[in-house]
């Protein structure tokens, strides 16, 4: 259900509907949503979370299959895709969703930086270098790669999290270089804020620049839809991203002073949450 039905075809429907789906991080937040809408436009889906009550929960509302496990991990990727094929019959989509924020700056123990690395990143390798023969014997399938507006700007209070990102564009950019012509569709997905538990527990600098344009989970869901429709690359919730990208492009250092004054505004919110608390 790659590049080439899409160019022959042009729909939606023709592009999911009957597909077999997966989805990482599919027990809740943008993962959820996913197989929602994936479901909802006729694709049979297998939901992946390490959480297996939530992974269970989606299934059963989706009429799909559960796979619980470590979508992050060698083992939980070749664990996934033997299962979903199995149940599915072929891939035909997968959305390397999963993902985890975890440390703030620099000073941030190894293990964490090693975590992001390998959910934020590796992920979505480990999953291409499982699928990738068989589509490209076929000469279709589609992979979408949950990434973040922080892989295109970056993520002020969380460096693991803006680095790893940053590491996902990047090899989605690769993917669809490399393979496009041999019928693999590539989209990687790049919002900003959206109201999910990760959001919530992004601390102060989440509050402060992402809290206040938050879409919801659905909306992502929806534009991914349409890109699945059309075939586009880059998938912004947030039509806003696009300029910021450019801006960043073309006047980085401009980018920067404004990226700077915003961090400022994070440190100062910061400090005001303190002495209100020392003043209780």
């Amino acid at each position: 259900m790659g590049a080439a039905n899409r160019n022959r075809y042009g729909s939606l429907m023709t592009i999911v509907s009957g597909a077999g789906a997966v989805v990482t991080g599919g027990g809740g937040g943008i993962g959820r949503a996913m197989a929602r809408r994936l479901a909802a436009d006729g694709a049979r889906v297998v939901v992946n979370d390490l959480d297996a009550a939530a992974a269970e929960a989606v299934a059963a509302e989706t009429g799909g299959l559960a796979v619980p496990g470590d979508a992050g991990s060698e083992r939980g990727v070749a664990e996934l895709v033997q299962a979903a094929a199995g149940f599915l019959g072929e891939i035909d989509i997968y959305c390397s969703n999963a993902g985890t924020g975890g440390g703030t700056d620099p000073q941030t123990p190894d293990d964490v930086w090693q975590r992001a690395w390998e959910v934020n990143t590796m992920a979505h390798v480990r999953a291409a270098r499982a699928l990738l023969p068989g589509w490209l014997a076929r000469g279709s399938g589609t992979f979408v790669v949950t990434a973040s507006a922080a892989g295109l700007l970056t993520m002020l209070g969380s460096a693991p999290y803006s680095v790893t990102k940053h590491a996902a564009v990047g090899f989605a950019e690769w993917l669809a270089a490399t393979y496009q012509h041999r019928g693999l569709s590539v989209h990687c997905v790049c919002p900003q804020g959206v109201r999910t538990q990760m959001l919530a527990n992004s601390g102060r600098a989440g509050k402060v620049v992402l809290a206040g344009a938050a879409i919801e989970p659905e909306q992502v869901a929806g534009a991914l839809a349409a890109a699945l429709a059309d075939g586009s690359f880059l998938v912004l919730p947030h039509p806003e991203v696009h300029d910021y990208y450019v801006q960043r492009a073309t006047d980085t250092d401009r980018w920067l002073r404004g990226m700077s004054r915003l961090q400022q505004r994070v440190e100062e919110a910061e400090e005001k949450a303190r002495k209100a608390e020392e003043g209780k």
